[in-house]
Order: structure tokens, then C-alpha cells, then sequence
């Protein structure tokens, strides 16, 4: 018969604990009662590499290219106004700040990690953090929207871009969004 190992108090604690911990949180939402949302919202995403403007700036990259969207390796820090219609100056719900990646040997691929910061009324206060690979070249695009704070604790979803305006002698586009989350 092989020796046993004894375990020590602290750790059969702190076995417990996590248990516990993770009943809880994973039982939250059933335990009050909450039913399961969906929130349907369309917005505009306004990001400018140039101008007046400019709310997205590439941060790292290839050190012997010039850091820019379309090339491989370069980051870009965002902070991109999010609008209710095409025009920059309609009513803004919110802000996506966060950065993304061309991860793509052939430039054609941004790897997003953004949060939604929503500044509008409606939903002031509350996020959606949103990742996921944007083809850009492809008409449609989908990403994952895996989380959320405020009254979107919980979320979960996707949305849908749609380039409607794209200026690549000067890197600023608009970019649709078609966004579906599920929260309590």
C-alpha cells in the first residue's frame, strides 16, 4: 500500500474556498431571479489616423517599417468616437478605447481588444469589452463582445462591421457596427 500524503489545513481551506467562490458566482444571476436581455444597437465608429481629430495613434511596431495600419506587427491605441449616425458630429453613445493589432503577415487582419465605454444617457457608466479578429477587407466582419459592466454585467454577444467609409491615403475610416448582446 503506498504512503499517503497528508494535506495540509490550509490547503483543504483554500480548496474550499475557490468552491465556494466559483457556486456563487456561477449561481448569481438564477439566484435572483434574472432573466436573460438582449440588446440590439447600431452605431458608427469614427477612427482617425489623421486630422483634427485623430483618435487612433500606432503605438509599436516593426522597427524598420513605417508603423501604420495595413502593416504587420503594429499596434494602435484608439479612442474612437462611437455615434448614433454616419456624420462625426451626431450624438455620441460612447467611446471604444483599447488598441488593435495587425496580426496578419499580409496586413489584412486586426486583432481587436477594445471596451465600449458608454457615455450616453441610456447606458452611462456601463461597458462591453470586445475582442476578436476584424478581416477588414471582407464587406462584413464579426467579432465577440465577452463581457460588460453595469447593465451589461454578464454580456455576452457579437457584432457586425461593415466599413462604409475607408480613406487610405489618409487612414481614417467609419465603420458600422451591429451589435447583439445578451446580459442580465
Amino acid at each position: 500500500m503506498a504512503p499517503s500524503t497528508p494535506v495540509s489545513m490550509a490547503a483543504k481551506l483554500s480548496l474550499l474556498l475557490i468552491l465556494v467562490a466559483v457556486l456563487v458566482i456561477g449561481s448569481e444571476a438564477i439566484a435572483q431571479g434574472r432573466k436573460l436581455k438582449e440588446t440590439n444597437m447600431v452605431f458608427y465608429m469614427h477612427d482617425y489616423e489623421t486630422g483634427t481629430n485623430i483618435s487612433a495613434i500606432p503605438v509599436a511596431g516593426n522597427p524598420l517599417k513605417k508603423w501604420f495600419i495595413l502593416e504587420f506587427g503594429t499596434i494602435i491605441a484608439i479612442d474612437d468616437a462611437a455615434t448614433v449616425a454616419f456624420e462625426r458630429n451626431s450624438t455620441e453613445i460612447g467611446r471604444l478605447q483599447g488598441m488593435y493589432v495587425n496580426s496578419a503577415k499580409d496586413g489584412t487582419d486586426l486583432h481587436w481588444l477594445v471596451s465600449l465605454v458608454f457615455t450616453n444617457k441610456a447606458y452611462n457608466g456601463s461597458t462591453l469589452e470586445i475582442q476578436g479578429a476584424n478581416r477588414e477587407f471582407q464587406k462584413y466582419r464579426e467579432v465577440s463582445v465577452v463581457s460588460g459592466t453595469g447593465l451589461f454585467r454578464f454580456a455576452r454577444g457579437y457584432a457586425t462591421l461593415e466599413t462604409v467609409l475607408l480613406d487610405l491615403d489618409n487612414l481614417n475610416a467609419i465603420v458600422r457596427w451591429n451589435l447583439t448582446v445578451l446580459h442580465y
